[in-house]
């Protein structure tokens, strides 16, 4: 493989960084890699040329030399004799390093047997209308994993304590060297004596079964804050179910929904509504009731006010979550046009059409006519 470019054969630049390097290895390598491609000679050819530009790309001194003189070959000897296999490299730690582990790779020990943070929990959660926009205190009921109260989480009966594995010592993973047509290669895997935990427990504790966990149904009160919506999420930290190996608890995540209200519409932290007027309320003006969330306020509908007018009451909307102010309550005036008028009422608009100069001929002789039709 002299005078191969390596950093094209990588898909990176010539300023690449290890870490830049590694990753670009670890993307290619599990595409062409044997296990994943059995019988392809191509793919195996290709991972063969990965795996010589990663072993002169990420040794520093090798690094040094390929950029200098432009070639892997130096008095035909090249960096170490690819020719004859990969020399046992291992790539359960390349790809564990950098992900955790795939597939047969497996991945770091200390990483699976270290602490991890538990599961999180969801639960949906019901306010009226009212409860969302001023806050309430809720109990609500929920079943999660804790730590096993008669064995302290360890899994094992009184009197024992678990003990490390045999077979992996400890690490929860094992090592494999297989030979391919492409040379040795380590690989490792999940322990299956611990099932990676690192340890056995020859009696198990009869509550938890050896789980070092038990079921636990709790009561949690939540002090919903005033403002919230519909749709909104309130995580609780350390609420959800107990960690791995000493880890953090999970989260419990409390799920908003907001019943409607048969008069008041929210968007946002703005309140909308209608309120009726009669036609004589909108014409000459009038003092008026406005209901909001902290009850009816007055309000002078100024005369001459037109059918779709909205106004606002300033400050009458939700307050903001955790925040000071609020927002407003805007409201659309209905005008009501009376469909039956007594014979007082129409006389008054018959002066009123009088004195705008209006005619109403026209309306009286259909008057006329539907009388004599009946």
């Amino acid at each position: 493989m002299a005078n191969k470019d390596y950093y094209e054969i990588l898909g990176v630049d010539k300023s690449a960084t290890e870490d830049e390097i590694k990753k670009a290895f670890k993307k290619s390598a599990l595409k062409y890699h044997p296990d994943r491609n059995p019988g392809d000679k191509e793919a195996e050819e290709k991972f063969k040329e990965l795996n010589e530009a990663y072993q002169v790309l990420s040794d520093s001194e090798k690094r040094q030399r390929y950029d200098q003189f432009g070639t892997a070959d130096f008095n035909g000897q090249g960096f170490g004799g690819f020719e004859g296999g990969f020399g046992g490299f291992d790539f359960g730690d390349i790809f564990g390093d950098i992900f955790g582990g795939f597939g047969g790779f497996g991945g770091s020990s200390s990483r699976r047997n270290g602490p991890r943070k538990g599961a999180d929990l969801e639960y949906n959660i019901n306010l009226t209308f009212e409860e969302a926009v001023f806050g309430v205190e809720k109990e609500v009921k929920i079943s999660r994993k804790e730590k096993c109260e008669s064995c302290n989480g360890t899994g094992a009966s009184n009197g024992s304590a678990p003990k490390t594995c045999s077979k992996c010592n400890g690490t929860g993973q094992v090592r494999i060297q297989r030979q391919t047509p492409i040379g040795v290669i380590a690989t490792s895997s999940t322990c299956d004596v611990c099932g990676g935990k690192g340890q056995v427990i020859d009696s198990p504790c009869s509550t938890c079964r050896g789980t070092g966990k038990e079921t636990k149904r709790r009561n949690i009160t939540i002090n919903i804050p005033a403002g919230v919506d519909n749709g909104n999420v309130m995580p609780l930290r350390g609420q959800g179910e107990a960690g791995e190996n000493g880890g953090p608890a999970g989260d419990l995540y409390i799920n908003i929904r907001v019943q409607s209200h048969k008069t008041f519409v929210r968007k946002g932290f703005d309140i909308y509504i209608e309120t009726h007027v009669s036609f004589a309320q909108a014409t000459l003006g009038a003092e008026i009731k406005v209901p909001t969330v902290d009850g009816d306020v007055k309000y002078v509908v100024p005369a001459g006010t037109q059918p779709g007018t909205t106004f606002r009451l300033k400050g009458k909307g939700v307050p903001r979550v955790n925040s000071a102010g609020r927002g407003d309550q805007y409201v659309k005036v209905i005008v009501d046009v009376p469909k039956e008028l007594n014979e007082k009422q129409k006389e008054a608009l018959n002066m009123f059409m009088e004195a705008s100069e209006e005619s109403s001929e026209g309306i009286q002789h259909h008057a006329k006519r539907k009388w004599f039709g009946k």
